[in-house]
Formats: C-alpha cells, structure tokens, sequence
C-alpha cells in the first residue's frame, strides 16, 4: 500500500511538472530553435528586414548548420551561390571578405544573405513572397515567372509557381516563417 501511495505522490509531481514545462516555458523553442540570434537580430535591423523571415530562410536553407555546402555549391548558412555572393560583396565594396569567410563565420555569411534578401525586396516593390522566391529560383526566374503571368507573385497563389523545388521553398520558408512568430512573439 505504501508503494502504491508513492508511486501516485511521483505521479502528481509529473504531472506538476508537465503543466508547468508546457505552460509557463516556451517549450515549442525546443522543436523550432533560433541560432545566431545576436547576428540575425544586427544584420535584420542594419537592412530593415524581418529577422523571422532571416531565421526562417536559414533553417530551410542550412538548418543552421554554418559550413554547409549545397551539392550546387551554395555555401554557409543562407546559403549563398558563390557567384552572387561574389556579386554582393562586389556591390557593398567589402573587398576584404572572402567566399571562405562566408562559408565558415556565421557574421559575414548572414550579413551577405541580409542585404541580398532585402535587394531581392526592393527589386520586387517589397514584395517578401516574390523576394523569397528569388532567393532560392533567381530574380530573373521570378520575375520573367511574373511578367509572363504564370504566377502573380502573391501568398495565396505559391502553388502556382511553376517550379516545384521554388514552389516547396516558398511554403517551407513561410511555414518556419509563422512558427517562429508564433513561438517567439518578437525577436
């Protein structure tokens, strides 16, 4: 009987403990983990991009996992081709940063991925479903796709992208995109 009394006692403090875990943590953050906030939250700001929306594209792209490289030979974090990398860096006069720098600091990296995501806003009127697109099909892709009217470029309308590998990206980035808003209410 005494066994029977502590093994309901261990029950109870579960059970306590469980309603605490779930409803006084963000216990959802273990699931949907931000890395690099400090440098998501820097370069978010530096460019007025939305820093979910940065967090969200590197865990579609990378998963956080800083010296990823793609089998197309993307690299770091978000990602970067190195052509564009080599574009961007061109474009913002950092001579002194190289494709390695880009591959292993996570700084640098999310800086480049920063700015072209806001060039890729800018060129489509700040538009974030066509610049998400552009960020993984090109902007030339993206916006002949628009021109030619085989995709308005709109959220209700990503499953009219005609390339299904965009297509999912879209959707990947903009589910991550709302779980993080959900999870972490501000950045």
């Amino acid at each position: 009987m005494r066994w029977l009394r502590k093994k309901r006692v261990l029950l109870v403090i579960l059970v306590s403990f469980l309603f605490l875990l779930f409803f006084n943590t963000n216990w959802m953050s273990w699931f949907y983990p931000i890395h690099y906030k400090d440098e998501i939250r820097t370069q978010a700001k530096a460019y007025d991009v939305d820093p979910f929306l940065v967090a969200s594209i590197i865990r579609v792209e990378s998963n956080y996992k800083l010296s990823r490289e793609s089998k197309k030979g993307a690299i770091g974090l978000m990602q970067l081709m190195p052509d564009t990398a080599n574009w961007v860096l061109e474009k913002k006069q950092k001579k002194n940063v190289t494709l390695d720098e880009l591959k292993h600091e996570p700084e640098a990296n999310i800086e480049i991925g920063t700015w072209y995501l806001d060039y890729l806003s800018d060129h489509f009127d700040g538009n974030p479903i066509a610049a998400i697109a552009a960020y993984n099909a090109g902007q030339g892709n993206v916006g002949s796709w628009i021109k030619k009217g085989l995709w308005d470029g709109k959220l209700d309308t990503i499953n009219e992208i005609p390339v299904g590998e965009t297509r999912h990206y879209v959707q990947r980035v903009i589910y991550y995109y709302n779980q993080y808003k959900d999870i972490y209410k501000e950045f």
